[in-house]
């Protein structure tokens, strides 16, 4: 199977703490998690084909993320297998400073993934590779495989999309802006973050920061803001996106889920603003669930939000 999106990164699996037992004992919920593995599941289920490129353990957490993808409709013929090294996992708490997270992915088998290991064939198929920060900053060698795909991918005319996606845990701001910022600097959609640009570059005036990102050669940019929406910038035009109002409890893979979605609206055919516009209500509604996954809406349900949205708006003769 050719996936027209190709996610390149590492999938964690997930284990988040549930309320104490009568005798103070913990239980964990078993979920998914990893940034470009959402990203694909998002896209997947707005109707565009995704598949994904990392390594996973011959383990149980592996055996997990094959069934999540084969059940999403993620292609996961890109995904190599090490029987001596595991996949990621990480133990999500919650006490009075909010969740607190416990990685164990030094030594996965993604952060062994190397330049060698690269599809060449199936990123040459595609119509978009997807990478971000996460995808370079978990270990040196993961950092050139992506290289290498980006190499490929501009090799065939594929577009290249790349979110900041910052995390300081993996890798000093110093190493992780000059590896981020040579990555997009080679990208065709550049999607940094707000938050990960102020600490990347100590940038925080949305204007400046749009003209930094298209002076680095992407030809869409878009600034992810959170709650307080987006702004879309191409060579000649510039639009604030704003946020689509929802009741939020969890904001969990909420980037994740407007990037993915973006993408696959691109995919479709659809202009930046639209594909802009539709992926920020992607991502509201991804919202008012719980956890990465569970709450990724499927394309039926953006798509009647856009259309109350229509029928609300006074161009369409709700309001004055």
């Amino acid at each position: 199977m050719a996936a027209d999106l190709l996610c390149m990164g590492e999938p964690m699996l997930e284990f988040n703490q549930q309320p104490a037992l009568p005798d103070g004992r913990r239980l964990y919920l078993e979920g998914h998690g990893g940034d470009t593995s959402n990203a694909a599941i998002a896209a997947s289920r707005q109707g565009v084909s995704a598949g994904y490129i990392t390594a996973i353990g011959q383990d149980s957490a592996g055996d997990s993320f094959l069934r999540l993808w084969a059940a999403e409709g993620v292609d996961s013929s890109t995904v190599a297998r090490s029987a001596e090294r595991p996949t990621a996992i990480y133990f999500v708490t919650h006490g009075p400073r909010g969740h607190e997270f416990l990685f164990y992915r030094t030594g996965s088998a993604a952060s062994a993934y190397g330049p060698e290991d690269v599809p060449e064939e199936a990123i040459a198929q595609a119509q978009i590779l997807y990478l971000s920060g996460i995808s370079q900053g978990i270990s040196p060698r993961a950092a050139d495989a992506c290289f290498r795909a980006i190499e490929v991918a501009r090799a065939h005319g594929v577009r290249v999309a790349y979110d900041t996606n910052y995390r300081p845990r993996l890798w000093p701001p110093a190493r992780a802006s000059a590896v981020i910022h040579a990555a997009i600097a080679r990208a065709d959609i550049a999607l940094p973050g707000l938050d990960d640009v102020g600490a990347l570059l100590g940038m925080t005036e949305p204007q400046a920061i749009l003209d930094h990102y298209l002076l680095l050669g992407p030809k869409i940019v878009v600034l992810k803001m959170g709650a307080t929406g987006a702004w879309l910038a191409l060579p000649e035009s510039r639009r604030f996106i704003p946020p689509h109002p929802c009741l939020p409890v969890d904001s969990t893979g909420a980037g994740d889920t407007f990037c993915g979605s973006f993408l696959a609206r691109l995919i479709l055919g659809d202009a930046p603003e639209a594909a802009a516009r539709y992926a920020a209500v992607a991502a509201a509604l991804s919202t008012i669930g719980y956890g990465a996954v569970a709450p990724i809406p499927r394309a039926a349900d953006v798509l009647t939000e856009l259309s109350r949205d229509a029928a609300a708006s006074p161009a369409a003769g709700g309001g004055s």
